[in-house]
């Protein structure tokens, strides 16, 4: 009998250790649900991508999680077919279009994509190396991964890691996850295969 209830015990263990590991879907490829738009900027579902795209207003955009992750590996595609100035923030709250938080930058050719940006706050925390710039592909899909467990955030750009950080004030982060539309117009990036691994 006492071997059965370990065997149980053990099971039961293994069975919520792969369930906590499991990666799931932001985006269900459809509509927006499980996400909030915040401001007037464009975000809807083209050929089962999402699309951001700037607005008349021109101004910033935010599409965030109705849930607040804390530690966790985020997988995704995108392609920027306009300028593409954009991001991904991590342990963010909003008011408005304020955003407070940080992102992981998504930009154009020799612009940080993969570096981290502390919004309203220290704003650089850590760019890519310059050579390392060259691993973003301009007007064609990109894979971007981003881990964050604890204080500690690195990102990978089509397989190849572009930064690693350890950062006190990022450990005490809460919040949720947000794509950008960055400011000044002109903006328009696709999204794919928003995967989500809580650790």
């Amino acid at each position: 009998m006492k071997k059965y209830l370990l065997s149980l015990m053990i099971a039961a263990l293994a069975f919520t250790f792969v369930n906590a590991q499991k990666k799931v879907s932001l985006f269900n490829g459809k509509d927006l649900t499980g996400w909030t738009i915040n401001g007037t900027e464009k975000w809807y579902v083209e050929k089962g991508e999402l699309v951001c795209e700037s607005g008349p207003d021109k101004q910033y955009g935010y599409l965030n999680t109705n849930k607040n992750y804390k530690d966790f590996i985020l997988t995704l595609k995108f392609k920027q077919e306009a300028n593409g100035n954009s991001g991904v923030f991590f342990r963010s709250s909003i008011e408005g279009v304020k955003i407070s938080g940080w992102q992981a930058e998504v930009a154009p050719l020799g612009q940080h994509t993969g570096g981290i940006y502390e919004s309203y706050g220290r704003g650089w925390l850590i760019q890519p190396k310059p050579e390392d710039e060259k691993y973003l592909k301009e007007s064609d899909w990109n894979e971007y991964k981003l881990k964050v467990v604890g204080g500690q955030v690195t990102t990978w750009l089509n397989g190849h890691m572009m930064i690693d950080l350890t950062d006190d004030k990022i450990a005490q982060g809460v919040g949720f996850i947000a794509l950008q539309i960055h400011d000044g117009g002109g903006i328009k990036v696709r999204w794919k295969d928003l995967m989500i691994q809580e650790l």
